[in-house]
Order: structure tokens, then sequence, then C-alpha cells
């Protein structure tokens, strides 16, 4: 055994050198990129913003459109001014130039006054155009009705913290005034304006749920099972199907809630609603039609 070891060479670790470290190797093509980059724009508006204050590229003002915005009246007539001027010109440059008054088509003076006039008139013609097409303000309509906050007794807390936040956010966020939301064979909420009964006792019109799901607004609404936008309210005669809504409003959307519910939403602007807020109210419905559906199915086993 000690022979074995005396006559086989002692292996020993050879030591390892430590990692060379790494050494940058100037490139002239790389270092004007990186020079370029850490002087951008871009570079200065990052490590401005990391500290807090922002030196980057402002948003530049469009100062034609404010003048034009500003002097609506006088660009309207603008182009009357510039044909009229121009007109006159033409007819002081023809009598006092010498010309004889007929047009005479071999003549270029007279080609190049027939094409001026005609020039001219169109800018007339233009002006007055602008003049008679103007934009038509529509001004909102206050709802002739009384404010109400009616909701179906029994309900849940959660369904009625989703529909009283359903009404708060279209209150908030859109044109709407008044809001109804059935569901089944009950009416869960009618809050905002409402129309005044006709007894005079200061009470509202209620909801008859059994005559509203049987009108033609809401049947179709149901079942076709899109949103329905009524722009006008007042050009449809399906307008009597809505009793309890104030008289004057202008504008409904009947938004369906699942299978088996409506959202009836009146405005009190014409064309009020924009294709963001019907998106929007679609989407709403959805998480809406959660929450009452659960309420429906726990309320119909307690029931069996």
């Amino acid at each position: 055994m000690e022979a074995s070891s005396l006559l086989l060479p002692r292996l020993r670790p050879t030591p390892t050198a430590p990692p060379a470290p790494y050494q940058y190797h100037y490139h002239p093509r790389f270092h004007l990129h990186l020079s370029s980059v850490r002087s951008s724009p871009v570079a200065r508006a990052s490590s401005n913003s990391s500290q807090g204050t922002y030196r980057g590229a402002k948003p530049q003002r469009d100062w034609i459109g404010e003048w034009v915005s500003k002097n609506d009246g006088l660009v309207r007539i603008l182009p009357i001014l510039v044909g009229g001027v121009s007109l006159v010109a033409v007819l002081l440059n023809r009598a006092f130039s010498g010309i004889a008054p007929v047009a005479d088509a071999s003549s270029s003076q007279s080609r190049a006054d027939i094409l001026t006039l005609s020039l001219a008139v169109t800018d007339i013609l233009a002006g007055l155009v602008w003049l008679s097409i103007r934009p038509k303000y529509i001004s909102p309509v206050a709802p002739s009705g009384i404010e109400c906050k009616w909701v179906k007794p029994g309900i849940s807390i959660d369904v009625n913290r989703e529909l009283l936040w359903f009404w708060e956010s279209l209150s908030s966020a859109t044109r709407c005034k008044s809001l109804v939301v059935v569901y089944g064979n009950d009416c869960l909420l009618q809050i905002g304006a409402a129309a005044e009964s006709p007894e005079g006792d200061g009470g509202i019109v209620a909801v008859d749920v059994n005559k509203l799901t049987q009108g033609s607004l809401c049947r179709s609404c149901m079942q076709s099972s899109k949103q329905s936008y009524l722009a006008n309210l007042s050009l449809y005669p399906g307008r009597t199907e809505l009793p309890f809504l104030p008289n004057n409003t202008q504008a409904l959307i009947l938004q369906p809630i699942g299978d088996k519910g409506v959202a009836i939403i009146g405005g009190d602007t014409i064309r009020g609603f924009t294709a963001a807020d019907q998106a929007w109210i679609s989407m709403v419905a959805e998480k809406l039609d959660g929450t009452v559906s659960k309420f429906a199915e726990a309320f119909a086993e307690a029931e069996r």
C-alpha cells in the first residue's frame, strides 16, 4: 500500500486563475450612438421625470383653430368680402384700362377677366352658403316632474347598493335624469325625475310592469337582447307606453338586463347620449345582471 502510494504521483488541485476583469473596447460608432442617446430629448425627459420635474415637449396650441372659433361670424362672411372686392376690382380695371367693355374671345385680358369674375361669384356664393348653414345648439331641458327615489322593499343589501351605484354613475357621467329598472315581473328601482300623478296629490305615476312588458318598445328590446336608443323621443309614437316618465323627456335608452330585465334611462337632451355612453351602459348592465340574477334565484328558492 505504501509502495503504490510512492509510485503514483500525488494529485494536487491546480489553482485556477481568477477571471480577468471585463475590458471595455472603444468603438467610435458605438460611442457616438451612446452619446446621441444620452443627449436625446427622450432621455432627458425620462431623467427629468425621474427627478420629479418634466421638461419635455409641451403640447402645441392650435392658434388658427382658436382664432376661427373666436371669430366665427367674420370667417363666415369673409368669402363674401373677398368675392365682392375682387368683383369690384375687375370691373374698375375694365373701365379704366381703356379696353372695350364688350368681351372679346380673342383677347387674353377678356379671358382673364371672365375667369376672375367666375371665381369672385363662386366666393360670394360660398359665403352665402356658410351664412345659411349654422350649427344648431341643443340645450338641455329641465324635466317637468317630481324627484323620487323608490326601491323595492325586501331586496338584499347587495342589490340595493348595486342599483343605487348604477343610478349615481349614470346621473354623474351621462345626461340621465330618470331611471327605471324592471326585472322579471317586478320593478326594482324608480329614481330621478318621474311624472306627477294626475290626481294632484303630489305623488308619482307608478310603473305598471305588466303593461310595460307588453308594450312594443320593451318587448322588442327584450326579445332582441340589444340596446335601443331613441335619440328624439318626441318623434316616436311609443312614447305613450312610458307614462311614468316626465312629459318632456328628450331621449331614451332601453337597455336589456340579461334575459329577464330592462333598464329604462331617460335623458334631458336630444341626442344627449354618445356612442361611448351607450357602450358603457351596456357593460354596466352586464355587471348589474350578475348581481340581480343571484338575488332572483335566491328569492325564488326561498319561496319554494
